[in-house]
């Protein structure tokens, strides 16, 4: 349960298309602004007014893959999410009937052998789910040696019924994004980022805001069931783990960008509240009973009411703040999901 499960989001709100296909720009999103459970209604390119200098954006540079990708499973035609690359090179998949409006029909997983077809004469093999049950979504398959090179050539980005149309991968990327060596990266985009440009980063520098990269390679989102995230590669650091310790020494505070970069940051942080560069899997799920370590305020999209993500809005804001928060939202008619309106989540006054 989340503070938020008697709400409702009419299906109008979900943001159809990118910004920039609505208005002038990327930044041409709107930006409620909970200082506290006082609510404020500003654009995206107002940031920077909202912010002080010592503050540190804490923004992830994971790179967004075109994930999905057609297949067969005998006779079966299905869209394939490639989600996360394991250690030892198999990928977490997960199959979804396709419907003509976004991969978003869930279909059962495994069973184990099955092999899947792929676009060039490619295939994969699924092995074991990654929970305990068979059903599970997500299944560990082993796939083609170049699965970068496969996603470039026939993946697309991974899309739901709430878009209205197919989009270019450019449209899932954010301003922050650096191509990973080794291929990795992101199934779907770490949005909380996009509405940022060139010029509004500036603009925030300029302000004396600093930002502190780091990336967590995030899994595919579960429309139906939202369950709570699977373990995710990540690594903070060691520039970004003192950029975040100084700020918070000298009374800045920390403002994470999306709940991607909560999760990264708080796994890095010691019970001490001290941030050090650490690498590897986080299985943390930030709720209101483990709190957070680091983090004092929170830029995010708008999330649908039973989303596991709300429990960590509650860890850093509370409940108030956001059941406040959110019927605001609403009221002004916000848009929702990734191509959405932004909410920024601080202190009250006098913090």
């Amino acid at each position: 349960m989340t503070a938020l499960d008697a709400l409702r989001v009419p299906a109008e709100l979900s943001a159809r298309v990118p910004a920039e296909q609505r208005g002038a720009g990327r930044d041409d999103v709107r930006l409620l602004v909970s200082r506290g459970t006082a609510v404020s209604h500003r654009a995206f390119r107002d940031l920077p007014g909202q912010l002080r200098a010592g503050d540190v954006l804490v923004v992830n540079t994971s790179t967004t893959l075109a994930a999905a990708v057609n297949g067969r499973v005998g006779g079966e035609r299905v869209v394939v999410h490639f989600s996360t690359r394991g250690e030892d090179g198999r990928w977490a998949v997960e199959l979804r009937r396709p419907d003509g409006k976004g991969t978003t029909r869930p279909r059962p997983g495994g069973p184990a052998g099955a092999a899947v077809r792929l676009p060039g004469g490619n295939a994969l093999v699924l092995d074991e789910p990654l929970g305990p049950s068979a059903g599970a979504r997500l299944w560990w398959a082993r796939v083609p040696r170049d699965v970068p090179g496969l996603l470039n050539r026939y993946g697309r980005p991974i899309r739901y019924a709430y878009t209205e149309r197919d989009q270019p991968l450019s449209a899932y990327q954010t301003v922050f994004a650096v191509p990973s060596p080794d291929g990795a990266g992101s199934a779907e985009m770490p949005s909380a980022a996009r509405p940022f440009t060139a010029g509004l980063v500036a603009a925030l520098v300029s302000r004396g805001v600093q930002f502190a990269p780091l990336s967590l390679h995030t899994g595919v989102a579960s429309a139906e069931v939202h369950e709570p995230p699977y373990p995710e590669r990540f690594s903070v650091p060691r520039t970004t783990a003192w950029l975040v310790n100084a700020a918070r020494a000298g009374g800045g505070r920390v403002v994470a960008v999306g709940t991607t970069a909560v999760r990264a940051l708080e796994s890095a942080a010691g019970a001490d509240g001290v941030v050090r560069g650490t690498s590897g899997w986080t299985d943390l799920v930030v709720t209101p009973q483990r709190g957070v370590r680091v983090v004092d305020g929170l830029l995010t999209g708008l999330h649908e009411p039973e989303a596991s993500h709300l429990l960590m809005l509650e860890a850093i804001a509370g409940r108030a703040v956001l059941q406040r928060g959110y019927t605001q939202a609403l009221r002004h008619r916000y848009l929702w999901h990734e191509f959405g309106d932004v909410h920024l989540l601080l202190p009250g006054s006098g913090s």
